[in-house]
């Protein structure tokens, strides 16, 4: 801990309590600053990040909202335990990229979307509206252009829509969320993706279909044959 070096971050003026937030994020999400490590006293590093404690009391307020930090009279500000921190929090993925531990998160974020995406297919096809099924067409249909168009940072963007459309067509809370969560962190896990991966139509396409025809079971299978194909698994 004593070794650890904090950026100055004094001469930025916008959102700074947000970038003192992502600074101690990111070390911590490293492992820089362990878990259980008890951080520098709020003057020490307000004068090694060049902010004021307003900005650094914020700070810790949006780390503790995350789970990743607690604050004790005598004690300080310690790290909690990783099993606290809460990794659908969309902030606190943005924070994870070009963090070297990441991969690992990506492998047991994929294992999520396995148990959870094929559900929500087929939900969707049980209970998407008229409306959600005609924005999911238009979602697709781009796709299909795409695929013939290719590129590869626009495919990413597409492709996070038409999940997230999928999971907002559950008619179910709990799953929208989780919808939310996939779009933020689809572009940077297709960085992990191998390079094999391609477009993936049509497995997209029979997702889509089974979706469009109210066929859940069919919805169910098509998108976890999807999760488990070549295809869509993280290079080594």
């Amino acid at each position: 801990m004593g070794g650890t070096q904090y950026t100055n971050l004094g001469l930025e003026r916008k959102n700074l309590n947000a970038q003192v937030a992502r600074e101690i994020a990111v070390k911590i999400l490293s492992g820089e600053i362990k878990e259980g490590d008890t951080l520098p006293s709020e003057p020490v590093l307000c004068a090694m990040m060049g902010v004021s404690r307003t900005a650094f009391r914020e700070a810790i307020k949006m780390l503790y909202s995350k789970g990743m930090v607690e604050s004790k009279p005598k004690v300080g500000t310690r790290v909690c335990d990783k099993t606290k921190w809460n990794f659908l929090d969309v902030q606190l993925l943005e924070w994870m990229v070009n963090v070297e531990t990441t991969i690992d998160i990506y492998h047991q974020f994929l294992e999520l979307r396995r148990a959870i995406e094929p559900r929500a297919c087929a939900l969707a096809a049980e209970f998407a509206t008229d409306e959600q099924l005609e924005e999911l067409s238009v979602i697709f249909e781009r796709m299909v252009a795409l695929a013939d168009d290719f590129d590869h940072k626009e495919w990413i963007e597409v492709d996070a829509q038409f999940h997230r459309m999928i999971f907002i067509s559950t008619d179910n809370s709990f799953f929208v969320p989780f919808g939310n969560v996939l779009a933020t962190i689809f572009k940077w896990f297709f960085l992990f993706s191998s390079k094999e991966g391609g477009v993936c139509l049509e497995e997209h396409q029979r997702i889509y279909q089974a979706i469009v025809e109210r066929k859940s079971e069919e919805a169910y299978n098509a998108c976890l044959s999807l999760m488990l194909t070549h295809k869509h698994r993280l290079a080594d």
